[in-house]
């Protein structure tokens, strides 16, 4: 077995990579998302299955904004690419597997994934280990955040070209994150090449989710909480999109989970939906 010390990644982006594996594994295709590739990079223990964070019937909403927001990347990807758009970044790639799953698509880019030092060292050792190929093509880029380290730095010195329009994507990361440290982000991302396009998540505050399933996200949050990893901001679309102007997007919109939930899950006899909850902002230069 490999080497699991303390340099796998947090147990949000495991939980991730096994929410995309479950889709396959429970629920009735089509499948919006086909990865099980996270999985085999995870190993989890014998009987992970069994987890309660694993429960098929409880985690169904969350299980369904994880597929959904990943396929909601990857048509943005391919549509831009289309457009003549080839370097794609990926903020806070965790357990990430576009470039195991989609090489026809991911290898007519440059695709750089961007996380913590040990986090890269673990995905690097564990995609060997599974005998994936590195291709010149993906660029595991470390960043040490904790350290104040400058992911735009970083991505320089990795090769991304910054006279040309990029695909930046930052999902399920806004929530641990300060304001203050969401405009940074927001201004970097504003600053690259026109034609570039801003893919970024976030949570509404609880009031604004479904009544049934506040006390899931309620729950989530807690969890969070416990694991080290508080949420510590949430925002109204309207806020959200004031941001993105403020930081210097020539357009923003706001994506909804309702819009997301017309176009992957319409027509589904397992009632598999996503809840009113993360949302997205698109923002383009």
């Amino acid at each position: 077995m490999h080497d699991k010390q303390n340099r796998e990644p947090d147990n949000t982006a495991i939980r991730v990579a096994l929410w995309r594996a479950l889709h396959v594994q429970v629920d009735s295709p089509p499948h919006v998302l086909e990865d099980e590739v996270g999985l085999r990079l995870a190993d989890p223990e014998e009987g992970w299955r069994q987890r309660p964070d694993m429960d098929p019937e409880g985690t169904s909403s969350f299980r369904a904004s994880i597929v959904a927001r990943a396929r909601y990347i990857e048509d943005l990807v391919t549509e831009q690419l289309d457009n003549g758009v080839i370097q794609y970044v990926i903020l806070g790639a965790g357990l990430d597997t576009f470039a195991q799953r989609r090489p026809e698509i991911a290898s007519r880019m440059r695709v750089f994934e961007v996380d913590q030092p040990d986090t890269q060292a673990w995905k690097r050792q564990r995609l060997i280990e599974l005998g994936f190929d590195i291709p010149e093509w993906l660029r595991l880029v470390s960043v040490d955040f904790e350290a104040g380290g400058s992911w735009w730095e970083q991505l320089k010195t990795a090769g991304f070209d910054a006279t040309r329009p990029a695909v930046v994507a930052s999902t399920g990361v806004t929530q641990y994150l300060t304001k203050d440290a969401i405009m940074d982000t927001l201004r970097q991302v504003a600053r690259l090449a026109p034609g570039s396009t801003l893919a970024m998540t976030f949570l509404l505050p609880f009031e604004l989710t479904e009544s049934e399933l506040r006390s899931e996200a309620e729950a989530a949050e807690k969890g969070a909480r416990s694991s080290g990893t508080p949420f510590i901001s949430f925002f109204t679309p309207p806020e959200m999109l004031a941001l993105a102007q403020e930081a210097g997007f020539r357009e923003v919109q706001h994506v909804s989970a309702t819009e997301l939930n017309k176009r992957y899950f319409s027509g589904r006899t397992d009632n598999l939906r996503l809840p009113s909850g993360e949302e997205f902002l698109i923002a383009t230069t």
